[in-house]
């Protein structure tokens, strides 16, 4: 009988699909797939540690989410926050809950996504676990390392809040998810799903933004420019005031976005672009140019002495940005 889930070909042989699907070792691993634990022969600079976890039915829908990209979004999530460090990846660790009549097409698949993504970094799985659970959780760490770490807490007054990409579109993806929408023939619409389903880590350009010592302070943009900025904000003790004409949208959004464009940018999250701020003297620097004319940057705010996260609409009115985007256990 050819098996058709998970529980039927058990434990040890999904280990070993894993496996083939990962085969590639290299050099600094001593020790990969198959032992107790993996071996890595630390590089020369620091090393960046990160987890995060994807919960079926919380973080994604089997039944709307394609299997393929719930597994490069699984990696992609880890790699952003590796980007939003200046980092590199390098190796990454994936724990697996899976229901027993979990299709093993499903399971193929995902392991697909995952591999395309792991070789679209020059990231390499080096272990992980697998168990069986009610729902499919999905656990993955990523490994990388950085010669230069930008941090959350290094903005001062003055400084210029950068945002790369455009805002929004992966709240807007999701919203058409829910309306039925699917992958189809419209490239604008299809750019915006995939905002939501595919996320694209920014990882050079977090590296550039490192070495050059051009961003005072980074973040990865998963919860929401309202939430996001606020981290920036508490850690390093200041407030911050956006011009909301300045964010950029997407054709998509201003296509699908109608009455919510502006509450998609500010409260969406998970658009995984890069949210920074830059001192006044590095503004007009080449490091920034060069890297402007690489990457779609764009200059939305300042950085303030006084608390607070506020925004200025077309009329000059200054008014307070509420936190809403998203956050766990909140009702």
């Amino acid at each position: 009988m050819r098996a058709k889930t998970v529980g039927d070909v058990g434990e040890r042989r999904l280990i070993a699909l894993i496996r083939a699907a990962f085969p590639a070792r290299g050099r600094n691993v001593l020790l990969g797939i198959g032992d107790d634990a993996a071996v890595i022969r630390p590089g020369r600079a620091p090393a960046i540690l990160t987890k995060d976890l994807l919960v079926e039915n919380v973080d994604f829908y089997r039944s709307r989410h394609p299997a393929y990209y719930v597994g490069r979004k699984s990696l992609a999530v880890n790699l952003s926050d590796i980007a939003a460090m200046g980092g590199t990846p390098l190796y990454t660790l994936l724990g697996l809950g899976w229901p027993g009549d979990l299709p093993l097409l499903w399971a193929r698949n995902f392991l697909r996504g995952f591999r395309d993504a792991a070789e679209d970094s020059h990231t390499e799985l080096i272990g992980g676990d697998i168990s069986r659970a009610r729902e499919i959780v999905i656990s993955v760490t990523a490994i990388g390392e950085a010669r230069s770490i930008v941090r959350r807490g290094g903005a001062k007054p003055g400084d210029g809040i950068f945002v790369s990409g455009t805002l929004g579109d992966a709240a807007l993806g999701l919203a058409l998810m829910e309306r039925g929408a699917v992958l189809g023939r419209s490239r604008v619409r299809n750019a915006v799903l995939k905002a939501f389903l595919d996320p694209q880590p920014q990882i050079g350009l977090g590296r550039e933004l490192a070495r050059g010592r051009i961003a005072s302070s980074m973040i990865d943009l998963s919860d929401g420019l309202s939430v996001d900025l606020r981290h920036i904000c508490e850690e390093s003790g200041t407030g911050a005031e956006i011009d909301l004409q300045a964010i950029p949208f997407s054709a998509g959004m201003r296509a699908y976005g109608g009455d919510r464009t502006l509450d998609f940018a500010l409260h969406g999250g998970e658009d995984f672009q890069l949210l920074f701020t830059v001192p006044p003297e590095r503004a007009k620097a080449d490091l920034l140019k060069a890297a402007a004319g690489r990457f779609a940057l764009t200059c939305i705010g300042r950085i303030r002495k006084d608390k607070g996260v506020f925004g200025i609409d077309a009329a000059g009115r200054r008014a307070p940005i509420a936190a809403r985007g998203y956050e766990h256990f909140k009702a």
